[in-house]
């Protein structure tokens, strides 16, 4: 009767242990992702950072572009002025 027993006991062991292992070694591997990650951040940052100073500095000059065009279409050329 007590073989029995200590085999149920086994497996029962054996199946706890074997998820408690499985979720040790997840929260491990998510530990390190996260440590990786967060080590990264600093780095995105400033990219992202550079980033929208490009577009904004485009805009920025394309807004310069467009207003010029604006004020030299409504003002008109010298040519046309002379022809009046």
């Amino acid at each position: 009767m007590e073989r029995p027993l200590i085999m149920v006991l086994l497996l029962v062991g054996l199946i706890i242990g074997s998820g408690v292992g499985s979720a040790y070694a997840r929260a491990r591997r998510g530990w390190a992702d996260y440590q990786t990650a967060k080590k990264t951040v600093p780095g995105a940052r400033r990219a992202a950072w550079l980033l929208i100073k490009v577009v904004t500095t485009k805009v920025g000059v394309i807004a310069l572009l467009l207003v010029g065009a604006v004020a030299y279409a409504a003002v008109g050329s010298d040519e046309e002025q002379g022809d009046h």
